[in-house]
């Protein structure tokens, strides 16, 4: 059984996007129907603008995005998933690669989604930090100590957990998770508190959008960051995309189910190899391409 999984922010690199622009048909069509519903040619920042305008939210969102669902429509026959999961904004990129919603719905809520979170960052600044060398549950038992706001928010697999919230509480955690053992406790360069209760607003705001979309029936479930569970019902798959933007990614969880599940060969759509890391980590064994 084959994995197709789709990466989230962090993996977005300057000129991704560009060979399929140049190569595809299919690809050139699309990247251009993308400039056309965001009303701004995201494709010039994505293929010569510089790390800066990747990084802003509004831009990094749609650029993985684009970069991963065109990618994965380019392939074709050879796109035939058993299973498909994404972590954070991927999941975004799954639904849309697994037929669950139409490329068109999909950006826009993709973009609905970065504009609504940096929106919530600009309102309560805050950060994220990642946690080397710790049992999920130390980490859990310090945080719950912890006064201010910091919460886990990505559990990408044993050993790796990143935290969010406050810029205080971020760095009373930092300091007392290394106490504790952390091999490493660093602070990330993003925009804000993802995957936390600071995210509250954004998580409102992106309902409405979600709840106004049409959801179908797709080629083949998807495993979902707020369960860790595989789902095909469109209306829990909704459901659990409302709750994803203040609950944790339960990576570690999907790789284990997928696993279990009866995957044999993981291939991770988009940009970077972050998810084939994490999956080599899970299994040594396991084939992992990418796309």
């Amino acid at each position: 059984m084959k994995a197709f999984v789709f990466p989230g922010q962090g993996a977005q690199f300057v000129g991704m996007g560009k060979d399929l622009y140049d190569k595809s048909v299919l690809a050139k069509s699309l990247f251009e129907k993308a400039n056309d519903i965001l009303k701004f040619r995201i494709t010039d920042l994505m293929f010569d603008g510089t790390d800066e305008d990747l990084k802003q939210t509004k831009v990094t969102q749609p650029a993985i995005f684009l970069h991963s669902v065109i990618l994965a429509t380019t392939m074709g026959e050879d796109f035939k998933p058993d299973m498909v999961a994404g972590h954070s904004l991927g999941e975004f990129s799954a639904l849309v690669a697994n037929k669950t919603l139409s490329f068109e719905d999909g950006l826009k809520l993709v973009y609905a989604r970065a504009m609504a979170m940096q929106k919530a960052c600009e309102a309560e600044p805050s950060t994220m930090a990642a946690i080397i060398g710790l049992e999920d549950t130390v980490v859990e038992e310090i945080l719950s100590k912890i006064h201010e706001v910091v919460v886990p928010a990505n559990y990408n697999c044993p050993g790796q957990l990143v935290i969010s919230g406050s810029h205080e509480g971020i760095n009373i955690a930092c300091e007392r998770l290394k106490e504790a053992g952390a091999k490493r406790a660093i602070v990330l360069n993003v925009g804000g508190a993802f995957h936390s209760p600071l995210m509250e607003p954004a998580r409102a705001e992106l309902a409405s959008a979600i709840n106004g979309t049409k959801f179908n029936k797709g080629i083949c479930p998807i495993y979902q960051n707020v369960t860790g569970q595989s789902v095909a019902q469109p209306e829990i798959i909704k459901t659990n995309l409302i709750s994803q933007l203040t609950a944790p990614v339960r990576w570690t969880q999907i790789m284990k189910n997928i696993l279990a599940d009866g995957a044999k060969t993981i291939v991770e759509v988009g940009p970077g190899t972050v998810l084939q890391g994490l999956f080599k980590k899970m299994d040594r064994n396991i084939n992992t391409y990418s796309a």
